[in-house]
């Protein structure tokens, strides 16, 4: 018996096989997820595709989470798949990738909307239009960054939408409730991802967060996977409205520690 027997799950932001929401995704199917996976382009598809083959999966559908028309649409192709849904995974976000480096003052109008479009707003959009499809006992689930509380040089207008994030998260878990829907988000430390590629000094700040935590270790897409299952499945029946920490303890530290 797997922790997610008879649950379907939908996945927003399956990029490749280094993304967290693959972390994400066979960590569900290894509990006996049936999952659904939405991808945002050609590109997307591409990289995509075969890791939902490899699953099995064939809810494999396109979105713009820019565009209301096409989350409708995917909303109503998951009715007609799967009559409902249990968990919803947002893997989204995404800023102009010049300013994800220098001052945050130098953010612009359009990349601001840009981002809180895109790595925000598309949380609201799709908790509203699968609400209807979403049974009690279900779970909405997102992803931050430690950023959103503390400054991370070159983080910028993203750190600013992960707060904005996680304060949906509350909001989101206040009105699902009633439902018997939870809302939770993961903060996970940095993993080399694709989108954390764009983010100015990433390379340095990885090579060097295992030195500083306590537990002395990077963490990696399973590791979130497996944060995932427990928030999604019913050992995390009475959580919500919360943001837990994968990070090796990176965010209890006033200082830099260094390694004996």
């Amino acid at each position: 018996m797997g922790l997610l027997d008879g649950k379907t799950a939908i996945i927003f932001g399956v990029a490749n096989e280094r993304s967290i929401a693959w972390g994400i995704t066979k960590a569900f199917h290894e509990q006996g997820a049936r999952i659904g996976i939405s991808y945002a382009g050609e590109v997307m598809e591409k990289r995509a595709r075969p890791l939902a083959e490899s699953i099995g999966c064939d809810f494999f559908e396109p979105c713009d989470v820019q565009d209301d028309d096409q989350i409708q649409r995917i909303a109503d192709r998951a009715k007609e798949a799967f009559g409902s849904v249990d968990i919803l995974v947002h893997a989204i976000g995404h800023a102009k990738r010049d300013e994800l480096s220098g001052p945050y003052y130098n953010t612009s109008r359009a990349g601001f909307h840009l981002a809180m479009d895109i790595s925000v707003y598309s949380f609201t959009a799709l908790a509203r239009v699968f609400q209807p499809l979403l049974r009690p006992g279900g779970s909405l689930l997102t992803l931050t960054y430690y950023g959103s509380e503390k400054v991370s040089p070159n983080y910028n207008v993203m750190g600013v939408a992960k707060a904005a994030l996680e304060a949906s998260v509350r909001y989101l878990a206040h009105d699902f409730g009633p439902q018997g829907v939870r809302v939770n988000a993961i903060s996970a430390g940095p993993i080399r991802t694709l989108a954390a590629a764009g983010v100015t000094g990433f390379k340095d700040m990885y090579r060097h967060f295992a030195e500083i935590t306590p537990l002395r270790q990077n963490v990696t897409i399973e590791d979130v996977g497996g944060a995932a299952l427990f928030l999604c499945s019913d050992l995390a029946a009475k959580t919500t409205g919360e943001v837990l920490y994968v990070d090796s303890g990176y965010n209890i530290l006033g200082y830099f520690d260094t390694p004996e």
